[in-house]
Parts: structure tokens; C-alpha cells; sequence
């Protein structure tokens, strides 16, 4: 053996372990032939040890595996002669890849590498495919098995909506059976089927229940501005109007799918149009075909005729935007009569000629049917009648505004709801008492048929702590007197908007006129309640800057007072008292009337078109037209001392005795405490001094202000204790639906007085129900207002400093000086002599006549003298005074002079 011949490894044993020895012996074999080893044969260096054999007969050799199964693992000799050498033995190369095992999911794919083995293969993908299709068609074969069919007469036994009143008693149950009347297949008329076919769907007899090309075409004439029929197939809306829950979720809507397909297998298509029909909501609180035909016609569904037919299928696109008579409560906006019956009209049209179309009603038929059959005007429910109906309405009304669910008008008209009111039916009953007390004893349309006809009162009610409407009065009867007017009725609020401006100007303060109109906090001068203005009557307005104030006419604003009574300068806590509107006027320009009406709408007063023009001078005394309820929700956020919270009607509804609404108070700062205070204790001077002294409750803290607008055409009274907030309205408006130009009407000798004003009848009917609704309560007092604001002088006021005065202290006697001997208030009574809440009559009745006919807002309070004071506007009456408002002037143009609201 030659000396350069490397020894023969001993044998290592085959298999796996001599493949991995060999690759970790190869690299350092390569080199062994460069190592100055000669070979004396020729042939020697190119038969096995050479420098081209190492690494490629490495990698060959882990390629083909190990080094032999048997354990011989030597390798073997390469060559002849002494220069041979042995080949590297099998398994001593690289390591190999072991052959992978067969596996039922091959991923990762075992003979990939890089990416390729991440990508699964077509096998793999159609297995996965086919077994998601097997594991679909078993849930839904289970679905289908498990989901029952629609029953209607169940659907029909759960048609009551139940409203409670707040202590949980049972105010009213609507719907029953009385709104509802099953009617077999025979009784359905075949115009009546043709008409809902044609217009529904058109494939109904012969579809699977679902119709894909009937959605896309729905789809087609939405975009394209067509008429449409629905989207989903008579099926679909039999088994979505049967069920009695209206949850719109995504496993109800494949429930329902499940149902549909069952419906379609399991009935016939008579049955099917037969529920459908007879579970369709119609509007009017009619479901199904009878009743409808009843509320509509008058007649039995059986007597209609073909374009009857047609009209009573129109609503089954949206009784609330297609019955004539409008469904303003749904939709002011969209839902009126006007529209309603134009949009009835051309769907009405396009059924009949679709039927005509689809052979379903012949040429000559349709040419008889030119006339649009005007259905009859809605009847009443006489349980709605009294206050009930006004009460349903509004809490319904709410209810559909104000849920998350996406209840509709149209679910709830379908029943089952039980709905929680925040309405207290002793205060309701109070209410109604005293409106009807003043109805019964002053207002008498025989007697005076020019004067005390249309007379209309309205009131609203608020829980302060929590703004629960606890009460309202919407007319004398929901159904005779539709228009509830606790809701906005146009009715101007005159001076009760007067405390607006006065926490404007202590929330944002007094204009520099130095500076430019939008001026920050820091250039501001905040108002203290003591400081002067000029009353005097036509007073010339001026702007901010001291400009004079101009139309786009270039008339001047010369602000008349009631009575065109000049009082001088006088505190603002004063002009309240006596409501005298020129100070007022100039303070709202000083601040702006732009941050009067945001005080008015953070107090809760809504941008909904009740607010007037902001940009004159008069929005500062009243021409704007709130309801009843949103003045008294404003009015409590004074009670609240600044915390705002929402007038709400509903604390609670539930459906099948699962809870889908509840209302959460929310509250929401005006603005501080100090201003709110500050404003009640100038409203509480007006009650115990000025023009609300008939509203006076003995013993208890009450702050209020009185209102009367131009031509004595409305009047009103807000005012409010700790525990209750309430706005009581009145004024004259012929409201039946005929009377296409109604107007406000006068009320100057309306009830046998002379002229109306806050202080009269709305002071009175206030009191009285106040007086009902508190009584055994827990007497409450107001804050201690803290001093706020500096002493300014405005609108002309003398100043005896060229500074203002900052006051430490705006105690109110430093301005009692200023007030006229005349208007000293009278001393309060003795309890003991205290008068009954309804004796109007009785010589302690706190400084107002019972009949409030004399004088204006100057004359309120009185004095215990038979002088008339001077500037009176009518009649003096002694001993208690009168308290009234008189007769303002309002927004009559007279040459360059501008009226406005009276207190």
C-alpha cells in the first residue's frame, strides 16, 4: 500500500448516522489530493482524489443516501495502482431529506420548498370547498327543520300597545281586536289581490318566495327615479309582518330567510296572500284588510271596488306618506296632506295601469276609474278622548324620535309594546281642572260669539330635577280639537322671553363699543341685575357702538312700552318687575341677539322654526313661538339652577318583556349657577311685587313672569318652584281645517274683560293648578342669589360716574328708591285669611284683580289706595291692585314707532 494512501476508515455503521458523518467530513476531504501527494501512474490524478471530485462526489453521495444498509461504511476503492484512493463511503455528503410520510391534510406541503410550500394545492382547495358546502347545507337543513311557520292569529292577539301612567297604572290599552279582523281567502277581493300583485310582485305566483331579479330590479328603478315595486316578494313581508318581534338583526334576517323558503314549500299561495293581507299594516291604526276597509270607506273590504283596490295597495308602500289625510306627527316635513294625497294619487294611477299591463284588469274596466277615490277623513277613538289622546300622542311621538332600535311608526301601529309615561295623572287632572274652571266661568261663545269664540289655552309641565313632563294640557278634547297645544302653536311668548336677554347679558356681558361686535370674555362687561337702563317709551335703539339702530328701509326702532308708559331710568330687576320692554330691547343690542338666542336654546329652546328672526331688536322680547312644554323646560333650567335637562315623555318601553328603550337623564350645564340664581330672584320680585302677583302661592317660593303680544292675541304665564315648572298659554285661533287662512284673532273683551294679559286668565289657571299639584309636597326654597356682574348704565341711563360702578354687593334695596310710590306691593296676607285656589273673587288674592281687567304690566302689584297711579292703561281698581299686562303694542309699524310685546 502506498505510504500516500490515506487509511481506510473503519466501518461506522450505515444509515442515517454515517450520512451525517460523511457531510461533516467531506469539507475537509477536498483539499487531500493538493497536499503535495504525487501519484506515479498518470492516471492516478484524475481517477478519485483529484481536486474535481471532493465536493460534486460529496453532494452525489448524500443524494444517494448512506453509506450502505449493511454497516459497511469503508467506501471503496477508486483506481489502480498505488496513487488510487477510496471514494467517500455513501451518507458522508450532504444530509438527505428523509421521505416524508403520507399525511390526510398535506399543508405545509412537505415536498415544496420557499413560498411553493405555503401554497396549497387544487386537492386541498376543492376538499375545503366541498366540505364548507356539506357543513352549510346541514345548518341550514337543521334551520329549516327548527323555524316554524307564521301565525296570524296569534300575530293578532298581541296588537295592544299598553301606556301607563308614571306610578305604572294602566293609562290606555290601543289596538285590540276592535283593529284588527281575519277574513278567509273568499272574502278578499280579486281586484284587491290583482292590485297587490301588480304592484308588489309581479312573480308571486310562480317565484320560490325569493325573488333575485325582483330585488335588482327594485334596485334598477330606485336609482333610475321610477316607481318601484319592493324589493322583497309578498312572502317575504307576509312572514316579516307576522312575527312578532320587529328586531332588525342580521340572524333575524336569515331566520326569516329560512321561513320564507318554508312558508313557500309548506302553503299555498292563497294562504300566503291571504296572512299577507291580513297582517299588513294600513295606517289609521288598521292591520289587516277588514279593518282598514272600515277606517278608509266604511265598508267591508268585500265591497270595494277596483280603484279602491288600488288605493288600499298603494298604502302598503307607506300608509304614513300615503293616506290623504297626512301624517304630519310622523313627518312634518313630508307627511302632509298636500303632499300625501299627490303622492297617492300618482301611485294609485300606476297600480291600475300596472294591472292593465299585466292582464289583470281589463282596458275597458280601467277607463271607467278616472276619479281618485278620496277616502273618508280619520275617525276618532273614543278613548282618546279628554286629555288621553293628547297624552298617547306625544308620548308615541317621543318614543319613535328618540329609540336606537329603528322602531317605526308602522312597527309600533302593529302592537305589543308596553310603554312607560312620565305622566302623573293627578297633576294631569289638575291641569284640566283649571283650564276647564276659567272655560265653565268666563269664556262664553253664546253670550259674545265675537269675542269668546276659538278661545284656546295650552300648558305644559316640568319636573325640574329631572325634566320629566309630568302634565299637559292640549285642548278640550284629542278628539274633537286635534291640535295639541302643548306643542308649538305659533302663539308668541311676548315677555317671558325677557330672561333670556338678562342671562345673556350676565353669561357674556355688555358690548365695548370701542371694539368691534364679536368680542371676547376679556373685552366684555358682565351685567349685574342692578344696573340702570332707560325705560322710557319710544325710546330710540341703538347699537352697541351707540349707532342708531336702522331697518333695511332705514326706519329707525323707536321701542314703544305698554301703555306707552315712560318710567325713566330704572334698575333691569325693575323692568322685569314691571315689564317694561325698552330697557330690555337695548340690553339685547348691548349683548347681541345673537348670544340672547343662545341662552335661549341652551336653556332648551329649539332652531326648529319656533325662534324668530335673531338679527332685529324685537327677538329680544318675545315674537318668537315655543311650545308650552319647551318653555317650561327652559323656565326649569332657572329652577336648576343652570343644569339643563331634556323635556322627555317616556321613561320606558318594552316589547314582549324585554326592555328596548330607556331614557337616561342627561344633564347639561346652561350655564353657572350664580346666573340662573341671579335671574330667579329678579322672576321671584316679579311674582312677589310686579305683574305676577296673581300667580302667588302663600308660603312658597315661586318665580315667574308674565307675556302679552301685539293686539292682544296671545298671553301667557311661566313660572315655576322648586319642584315644578309650568307655561300656561292662551290665545284665539279658529283651527278648523277648512278655514285655509287662519289667523290669530284678538282677544280685547274676550271673556268679558277688557283686554287680556299674562296676568289674567294664564296667572289665574297657573295658580291654580300649582296650587293642586303641591299640595302636601314639601315646601322648598330658591337659592340665596350671590352678587354677579358690575352696575352699568345703558339705552341712554344717566351714569353719575363716567365709570361704572362695580358693585360688591347688588343688594336689591339700593334700587327700591327708584320705584314710584305707586308701586309699593301689598303686604302679604295672613295665612289665615289665605283665599281658596279657586275663589278668584276673594279681597286677599295677593295684587290682582280676579278678573284682571284694568291696566297693563305697570299697574300690577297695586297699592292699597283708591288714587290711580299715573300712566295707567284702563280702569284702577283699589284695594288689591290688579297685576295685569295690558295692551302691548307689538310689531305694528306706525310711521317710524315700533311696538312690542306687553308683559
Amino acid at each position: 500500500m502506498s505510504e500516500h494512501r490515506r487509511k481506510t476508515p473503519e466501518p461506522q455503521g450505515g444509515g442515517r448516522a454515517a450520512a451525517r458523518r460523511a457531510a461533516q467530513q467531506s469539507s475537509g476531504r477536498r483539499a487531500a489530493p493538493s497536499r503535495g501527494v504525487t501519484s506515479e501512474s498518470p492516471s492516478g490524478s484524475h481517477s478519485g482524489g483529484g481536486p474535481h471530485g471532493g465536493r460534486a462526489e460529496a453532494r452525489r453521495a448524500a443524494q444517494r443516501g448512506g453509506a450502505g444498509r449493511g454497516g459497511g461504511g469503508g467506501g471503496r476503492r477508486r483506481g489502480g495502482g498505488d496513487g488510487a484512493h477510496e471514494e467517500p463511503g455513501r451518507g458522508r455528503g450532504r444530509k438527505a431529506r428523509r421521505p416524508a410520510k403520507k399525511r390526510f391534510i398535506d399543508y405545509p406541503r412537505a415536498e415544496k420548498d420557499g413560498l411553493w410550500r405555503w401554497m396549497p394545492s387544487w386537492k386541498l382547495v376543492t376538499g375545503l370547498c366541498i366540505g364548507f358546502l356539506g357543513m352549510l347545507m346541514g345548518v341550514a337543513t337543521i334551520a329549516y327543520a327548527m323555524v316554524g311557520k307564521p301565525n296570524i292569529n296569534e300575530a293578532a292577539k298581541a296588537q295592544n300597545n299598553v301606556y301607563l301612567w308614571d306610578d305604572g297604572t294602566q293609562m290606555i290599552a290601543t289596538g285590540g281586536a276592535a283593529n284588527r279582523q281575519i277574513i278567509e281567502y273568499e272574502q278578499i277581493p280579486v281586484a284587491m289581490r290583482n292590485a297587490v300583485i301588480s304592484a308588489e310582485n309581479k312573480s308571486f305566483e310562480h317565484d320560490q318566495g325569493i325573488d333575485p331579479m325582483g330585488i335588482a330590479r327594485a334596485l334598477f328603478n330606485m336609482a333610475t327615479g321610477g316607481e318601484t315595486q319592493g324589493g322583497s316578494t309578498i312572502t317575504q313581508q307576509y312572514v316579516k309582518n307576522s312575527r312578532l318581534s320587529q328586531e332588525q338583526t342580521l340572524s333575524r334576517k336569515f331566520q326569516e330567510l329560512f321561513i320564507t323558503l318554508k312558508v313557500n314549500n309548506d302553503m299555498k299561495k292563497s294562504e300566503i296572500i291571504r296572512g299577507y293581507l291580513n297582517v299588513a299594516y294600513y295606517g289609521r291604526g288598521a292591520s289587516g284588510l277588514q279593518a282598514a276597509a272600515r277606517a278608509y270607506y266604511g265598508k267591508d273590504a268585500v265591497d270595494l271596488n277596483p280603484s279602491e283596490c288600488a288605493f288600499m295597495a298603494s298604502l302598503l308602500k307607506g300608509a304614513s306618506y300615503y293616506d290623504p289625510a297626512g301624517a304630519p306627527e310622523v313627518d312634518s316635513k313630508q307627511a302632509t296632506k298636500e303632499l300625501n294625497t299627490e303622492r297617492a294619487k300618482k301611485r294609485w294611477k300606476w297600480i291600475l295601469d300596472e294591472e292593465v299591463k299585466d292582464g289583470r284588469l281589463s282596458q275597458a274596466e280601467r277607463a271607467k276609474y278616472t276619479k281618485f277615490p278620496m277616502p273618508d277623513p280619520p275617525k276618532q277613538n273614543a278613548q282618546l278622548g279628554g286629555q288621553t289622546g293628547y297624552l298617547v300622542e306625544l308620548a308615541r311621538k317621543y318614543f319613535l324620535s328618540n329609540n336606537t332600535k329603528g322602531i317605526t311608526a308602522e312597527m309600533l301601529a302593529r302592537g305589543g309594546y308596553q310603554i312607560q309615561t312620565t305622566f302623573n295623572k293627578d297633576k294631569v287632572e289638575e291641569l284640566e281642572a283649571a283650564v276647564n274652571k276659567v272655560y265653565k266661568n268666563k269664556i262664553d261663545p253664546k253670550a259674545r260669539p265675537k269675542t269668546d269664540t276659538h278661545v284656546q289655552f295650552g300648558g305644559g309641565s316640568v319636573d325640574p330635577k329631572t325634566g320629566a313632563i309630568v302634565a299637559i294640557y292640549g285642548g278640550q278634547d284629542a278628539t274633537k280639537h286635534f291640535t295639541n297645544n302643548a306643542n308649538p302653536t305659533g302663539a308668541q311668548v311676548g315677555s317671558t322671553f325677557k330672561p333670556f336677554v338678562l342671562a345673556a347679558a350676565m353669561e357674556y356681558g355688555k358690548r365695548n363699543p370701542a371694539l368691534g361686535p364679536e368680542q371676547g370674555p376679556g373685552e366684555r362687561t358682565k351685567i349685574s341685575p342692578l344696573s340702570i337702563y332707560n325705560a322710557d317709551d319710544l325710546l330710540r335703539i341703538k347699537k352697541y357702538n351707540g349707532q342708531i339702530w336702522a331697518d333695511e328701509n332705514g326706519k329707525e326702532w323707536r321701542q314703544a312700552n305698554d301703555g306707552h308708559e315712560s318710567r325713566g331710568d330704572i334698575t333691569l330687576r325693575e323692568a322685569m318687575q314691571w315689564s317694561a320692554n325698552s330697557p330690555y330691547v337695548q340690553l339685547g343690542m348691548d349683548v347681541g341677539t345673537d348670544k340672547v338666542k343662545d341662552i335661549a336654546m341652551a336653556t332648551g329652546l329649539k332652531d326648529d322654526g319656533s325662534l324668530a328672526n335673531a338679527t332685529v331688536p324685537s327677538f329680544s322680547i318675545g315674537t318668537s313661538s315655543p311650545s308650552a312644554i319647551r318653555m317650561a323646560g327652559a323656565y326649569a333650567t332657572f329652577a336648576a339652577s343652570g343644569q339643563q335637562r331634556e323635556p322627555f315623555s317616556v321613561s320606558e318601553v318594552k316589547q314582549g318583556g324585554k326592555v328596548v328603550y330607556r331614557h337616561e337623564v342627561a344633564n347639561k350645564r346652561a350655564f353657572d349657577a350664580a346666573i340662573a340664581d341671579n335671574v330667579t330672584d329678579v322672576l321671584k320680585n316679579v311674582v312677589e311685587k310686579g305683574t305676577g302677583t296673581p300667580a302667588r302661592l302663600p308660603g312658597r317660593d315661586v318665580a315667574g313672569k308674565t307675556g302679552t303680544t301685539d293686539d292682544n292675541k296671545s298671553a301667557w304665564f311661566v313660572g315655576y318652584t322648586p319642584q315644578l315648572s309650568t307655561a300656561i298659554s292662551m290665545y284665539r285661533l279658529d283651527d278648523n281645517e277648512k278655514n285655509k287662512g287662519r289667523k290669530f284673532e284678538k282677544m280685547y273683551g274676550t271673556g268679558g274683560e277688557r283686554t287680556i294679559h299674562g296676568a289674567s286668565f294664564p296667572a289665574q289657571i297657573w295658580h291654580d293648578y300649582m296650587a293642586g299639584a303641591l299640595e302636601g309636597e314639601k315646601i322648598e326654597n330658591f337659592p340665596e342669589a350671590e352678587p354677579i356682574g358690575d352696575k352699568v348704565y345703558g339705552g341712554g341711563a344717566q351714569s353719575p360716574t363716567p365709570t361704572p360702578e362695580h358693585t360688591t354687593d347688588p343688594s336689591p334695596t339700593t334700587s327700591e328708591t327708584e320705584t314710584p310710590p305707586e308701586t309699593t306691593p301689598p303686604a302679604s296676607p295672613d295665612p289665615g285669611e289665605s283665599c281658596g285656589r279657586f275663589d278668584w273673587d276673594c279681597q286677599h288674592n295677593d295684587g290682582g284683580t280676579s278678573n284682571g281687567a284694568t291696566g297693563g304690566d305697570t299697574t300690577g302689584g297695586g297699592d292699597p289706595s283708591t288714587t290711580p297711579p299715573p300712566s295707567t292703561n284702563g280702569n284702577w281698581n283699589g284695594g288689591n291692585g290688579n297685576g295685569g299686562n295690558g295692551n302691548g303694542n307689538g310689531n305694528t309699524t306706525t310711521g317710524n314707532i315700533f311696538g312690542g310685546p306687553a308683559g
